[in-house]
């Protein structure tokens, strides 16, 4: 899953109301209709995103058509991205 600047900037600042409600889960395991309405939508954009197989199977074919040519900054930010995004977990 590819994670953009924009969430990333979300997600550092602490403004994007999902994580806000997320955090704000208590972890006791009491479950009210905000919790689960909060899960509904999470889940629902979690099958909303594309399958890795398939963001896979396009990468392999830009790659194969010799498309996809990413600069170093590129990668580097993605790294950047990724290793943010993972952290927050």
């Amino acid at each position: 899953m590819r994670i953009s600047d924009t969430e990333v900037k979300k997600i550092l600042s602490g403004s994007d109301p999902l994580v806000q409600e997320i955090e704000e889960i208590s972890l006791d395991g009491a479950r009210n209709g905000r919790d689960k309405e909060l899960i509904d939508q999470v889940v629902a954009n979690v099958a909303a995103m594309p399958d890795r197989d398939e963001v896979v199977a396009e990468l392999k074919a830009r790659i194969e058509a010799g498309q996809y040519n990413p600069t170093g900054d590129e990668i580097a930010d993605a790294m950047i991205r990724r290793a943010i995004a993972d952290r927050v977990r």
